[in-house]
């Protein structure tokens, strides 16, 4: 990867991985691993389950140590100086440990003084105001909805005011309004100055980062923004709404210019070669008719740009293509 897509957007990095080998006995959950993240910097470190995204966050944050590689969290090494670390980092899990028989401000107050908060007071109500919580203070952490309790999760971890915060997979198995809620709270942080490393399995909330790292198979595949991302795209992409989509997607796949075919829930997304805008839209148009008059049903049918998880998708397959050659020519 070259060193211009991998530089901190702004300032000294706050997160440096180098080389970053982890394993567990003979399986290597890292390999390789490079990148950074500078300060004020939302990176987003995605791929599947399985990819070594939670391991590396692992080590970055002092919890498992480097078998190769080096790996600097604030300045800091993370797995001999973690009791420093601890003060300049906030670490938000899928199941962070709330205690459900404690109110919201009664969690607030708990995980303030675990960290020595001075005014935690007045610091907790400013965070509440902030998510919107003011007005559940009172009630039981568990009788939170899924999306509250990441928000009261989100304020017990950043009560001490850290410099980088740390959110793995965070809104899994939340709802979707809460999803969306809850992402445009970490872009005010963002904003505000906050530096946030965050992993997901969802491409949709990846494209909200400045710069991204594909992950699959423990190791980095890219590292850019999602713009360039897109652009790195091989060929262009038109998305088809029509039913059966069964059909659909015979009927698409049967013409010699497509390259794939791929289903997005009820959407069909077709690659081709490369062509101007003019061309991919008669393409479009041509396609549509063909499909009508087949007797499907076309509700919409329109060039479309590359999704992070077309490009995603498109290089894992890439991928596992160049190793089935590698494998069958041993």
């Amino acid at each position: 990867m070259s060193d211009a897509l991998n530089a901190p957007q702004a300032g000294a990095p706050v997160v440096e991985v180098s080389g970053l080998v982890r394993r567990y006995g003979d399986l290597v959950a890292a390999n390789d691993v490079s990148f950074t993240v500078g300060q004020g910097e939302m990176f987003g470190l995605i791929g599947p389950d399985g990819a070594g995204k939670t391991t590396t966050l692992r080590v970055i944050l002092g919890l498992l140590a480097p078998h190769g590689g080096r790996v600097r969290t604030c300045g800091l090494d993370p797995w001999k100086e973690t009791d420093e670390l601890s003060k300049r980092i906030g670490y938000l899990s899928q199941r962070f440990s709330l205690y459900g028989d404690l109110t919201v401000d009664e969690n607030v107050a708990f995980f303030a003084d675990i960290h020595g908060v001075r005014n935690a007071r007045a610091r907790g109500e400013e965070l509440l105001d902030m998510l919107r919580m003011t007005p559940f203070r009172g009630r039981l952490a568990d009788r939170l909805s899924g999306g509250m309790k990441q928000k009261l999760a989100l304020a017990c971890t950043l009560i001490h005011t850290p410099q980088l915060l740390v959110l793995d997979e965070p809104t899994t198995g939340v709802d979707p309004v809460s999803r969306r809620d809850f992402w445009k709270i970490l872009a005010r942080l963002q904003r505000e100055g906050l530096t946030l490393l965050v992993t997901t399995p969802y491409l949709d909330e990846a494209e909200r980062c400045q710069r991204v790292a594909l992950m699959d198979r423990s190791r980095i595949l890219n590292v850019s923004t999602p713009d360039a991302v897109r652009a790195q795209a091989d060929g262009s992409m038109v998305e088809i709404l029509a039913h059966p989509k069964r059909k659909a997607i015979e009927i698409i796949a049967g013409h010699a210019e497509v390259k794939d075919v791929e289903a997005f829930g009820e959407r069909v997304h077709v690659t081709l070669p490369r062509l101007d805008g003019a061309a991919a839209a008669a393409w479009t148009e041509r396609m549509a008719a063909d499909l009508r008059a087949q007797g499907l049903d076309v509700l919409s049918a329109r060039p479309i740009q590359h999704s992070l998880e077309d490009v995603f998708i498109a290089r894992i397959q890439a991928r596992e293509a160049e190793a089935a050659q590698i494998g069958g020519s041993l």
